[in-house]
């Protein structure tokens, strides 16, 4: 008891710091971005806001993460194989970020497809080369390339997603968390400081992204990188000591996330288009489109988010029958909402 009293009030400490930091830093930075002219125009149709916004969020939300690991690497001392995997996060984190942030800062035009691709792929490349990476696969060669193929397309999928004010920023909060709770008792170290303080991070930044007077966003840059975090963050600890179909839970954590990426590219394909360009097909500008208001959108959503973070749970400590009923269970309703939402013209 003493030692789980203990590690709560570590990692209540890994998600105060940078709570606190990047509520601090976001105004500051949004100063900046104002007075040197870092915007988000809505000149493409697809843009959902009618003023141009402030682009920096994903600095303060990177400065912070950051430096509260910085801060928990003196406060405490990390076994050796924790120090390698968080400089991992940092290294590669701070790959994605600065990818994002260099798109950001060329707005409207932005990197190239190929480009952005190129560079992700890069930083997935040695994260995985760390041995960050999926332990259930085999052989190795096979294990390193999906590694690669799953931390780009988490990391796409927040950055796809990041549509709608809160959107992005509340499901990364949401994910963290759901990690938190699965990684929690274990010894995943990482895992558990890494969670908390992205969460931290990202929930000090959403009081300005939702303000009308404050408004912010996190851009490509913060995007980017909450979506690399956590895509390394879900294959740093077990899921299958009960049941071995709990190296799946990942997938109902960032449920959302990953749904609306292949929904979008689902929509688009079916109409003709590619699924790398900008459209409106995105489930929550439907959900919008028959009267959602945008702050019920985010709520439902991250209140989805927490539900599946509780099946992922449930799924790796139930036996194995019953985790493949909340698979199939899971599985239809999604089947059944994006036939209902597909429905919806925009």
């Amino acid at each position: 008891m003493r030692d789980l009293i203990e590690n709560s009030r570590f990692y209540l400490l890994a998600f105060l710091i940078p709570l606190v930091l990047s509520f601090v830093l976001t105004p500051l930075l949004r100063l900046f971005a104002l007075k040197f002219g870092h915007l988000d125009t809505p000149l493409a149709e697809i843009k959902t806001h009618k003023q141009p916004v402030p682009l920096l969020g994903g600095v303060a939300i990177f400065l912070a993460f950051s430096a509260g690991l910085i801060f928990m690497r003196f406060y405490t001392s990390f076994p050796t194989g924790t120090l390698r995997d968080l400089r991992v996060i940092m290294a590669g984190g701070a790959i994605m970020f600065a990818l994002g942030l260099v798109d950001d800062l060329n707005k409207p035009h932005g990197l190239g497809v190929k480009t952005k691709f190129l560079i992700q792929f890069a930083a997935a490349f040695f994260a995985a080369l760390y041995g960050v990476r999926i332990n259930f696969i085999s052989p190795d060669y096979l294990s390193f390339i999906l590694s690669m193929i799953w931390l780009v397309g988490v990391s796409n999928a927040f950055n796809i997603i990041d549509i709608m004010d809160g959107l992005s920023a509340s499901q990364t909060v949401m994910a963290a968390l759901g990690f938190l709770l699965i990684s929690f008792p274990s010894e995943a170290v990482y895992v558990n400081v890494a969670s908390a303080a992205l969460a931290g991070a990202a929930l000090g930044f959403l009081p300005y992204n939702f303000s009308k007077k404050m408004k912010i966003f996190m851009g490509d840059s913060g995007s980017l990188f909450c979506g690399f975090t956590l895509a390394l963050v879900a294959m740093g600890t077990k899921y299958s000591a009960v049941n071995p179909l709990g190296v799946y839970a990942p997938l109902f954590i960032l449920a959302i996330p990953i749904y609306d990426t292949f929904f979008v590219s689902v929509m688009r394909l079916r109409r003709g288009l590619s699924p790398f360009i900008g459209s409106r097909d995105h489930f929550a500008l439907r959900l919008e489109k028959i009267g959602f208001s945008r702050h019920r959108i985010v709520f439902l959503t991250a209140l989805a988010s927490l539900m599946f973070s509780v099946f992922a749970f449930l799924i790796t400590q139930v036996p194995m029958l019953w985790g493949a009923l909340i698979y199939l269970v899971v599985g239809v309703a999604f089947l059944m909402v994006s036939l209902a939402i597909s429905k919806i013209k925009i």
